[in-house]
């Protein structure tokens, strides 16, 4: 996470003044990361970034987006075997070995998470509220309703940006206290910056982006990037 800088008098600058930042090209291979080259991923996101997209359609696109992900960053699940008799004939299907879970982190990553139940309709759903302090960047948990009880084979947080990564890797620190085999974080946009403090810091995640954008502009925002996703999914601006 990015600390706040502080001129001499004392008074902060704009967080991301001054920090470096890689560029697109130092993360592209990072390992264990999945950058979507779909064309309709693409098209798609053309239209999301469209400032004259209005929210129901904006909102339409992000589920769509998530549901585009889900397919990408669940290719690799474990499956196992059972018996089924289709009208024809008795056959040896197979089916989803355990739970999966999905970890939107409030209030913009709901739109993901909607978009990953139109694949998975029975996933299970934890809400994880996580506030950005606009001076610093850092996140604040603020709601957590996530189960006692754990019985999945892969949890996935999902959150459409990944700007200095500070809420993705707050929300794997707490998804790894319920000791998941296996988690995964998937967003829509990524910076640079974000992407490469989430890979280092939890080198264990595979992590499923839809689009890698240039950087962070002073105040810690993705350039092109989209906006606030959280209001203009929901109209609050």
């Amino acid at each position: 996470m990015v600390e706040a800088n502080i001129q001499s008098g004392g008074s902060p600058k704009l967080p991301m003044q001054g920090v470096p930042q890689p560029g697109r090209e130092e993360v592209l291979h990072l390992p264990r990361v999945h950058i979507s080259t779909h064309p309709v991923m693409r098209h798609k996101m053309t239209a999301l970034r469209d400032k004259n997209t209005q929210p129901p359609e904006f909102y339409r696109l992000v589920k769509e987006i998530g549901a585009l992900l889900a397919y990408e960053a669940t290719s690799t699940l474990t499956l196992e075997k059972t018996n089924i008799e289709t009208p024809m004939k008795p056959m040896v299907g197979e089916r989803l070995a355990g739970g999966i879970g999905v970890t939107p982190i409030l209030r913009a990553g709901l739109g993901l998470a909607e978009g990953f139940r139109e694949v998975i309709p029975d996933v299970q759903v934890w809400h994880l509220g996580l506030r950005r302090d606009e001076h610093t960047l850092e996140a604040m948990e603020y709601y957590n309703q996530l189960p006692h009880k754990v019985e999945l084979q892969v949890c996935y947080a999902v959150d459409p940006m990944l700007a200095t990564g500070g809420s993705a890797i707050d929300a794997i620190n707490v998804l790894k206290k319920r000791n998941i085999p296996r988690l995964s974080y998937m967003c829509i946009i990524a910076a640079p910056y974000g992407l490469l403090k989430l890979s280092q810091t939890h080198p264990d995640i595979d992590i499923y982006v839809a689009a890698l954008d240039e950087s962070l502009n002073d105040v810690g925002y993705i350039l092109p990037g989209l906006g606030d996703a959280g209001d203009r999914q929901f109209g609050t601006f």
